[in-house]
């Protein structure tokens, strides 16, 4: 397992209670430590935002929908790499997510590997790159 998701917290924010308790404990079978929230009001009252991760993102929640939270984040310049995840599937929802910086959408419900594999993929993509030494 890469170094940077023994690191990371995964912040998975969803409104469904079943959801959450399935895919926490899909990332500590994995060796990630997670958070879970059912809102996104939550998420944003209680996460630390000095703290690397990744967020497994619900898009229609009641309250703050996923949308409404990545434009927030992105509001309070959080770059917190953002898997959406949504029964919603069409192209308007996918197209939004992805504008306001979703790395993946994925569609529940989703395949246990394809989203550690998505997981590993942008907690790797977002680490800082070495500089190379001028001469």
């Amino acid at each position: 397992m890469p170094a940077a998701c023994n690191t990371a917290v995964i912040y998975i924010v969803d409104d469904e209670g079943a959801v959450r308790k399935g895919l926490s404990r899909l990332m500590r079978s994995a060796g990630m430590p997670c958070r879970d929230f059912a809102s996104a009001e939550q998420f944003l009252a209680e996460m630390d935002p000095q703290q690397k991760g990744c967020v497994l993102l619900d898009i229609t929640m009641p309250g703050l929908t996923g949308l409404q939270l990545q434009a927030e984040l992105k509001k309070r310049k959080l770059n917190l790499p953002i898997i959406a995840v949504s029964a919603r599937d069409d192209a308007d929802t996918s197209s939004r997510a992805r504008q306001l910086g979703a790395r993946f959408f994925l569609r529940k419900p989703v395949d246990d590997q394809a989203l550690l594999d998505a997981i590993h993929w942008v907690l790797e993509d977002d680490r800082p790159q070495p500089t190379t030494p001028t001469k």
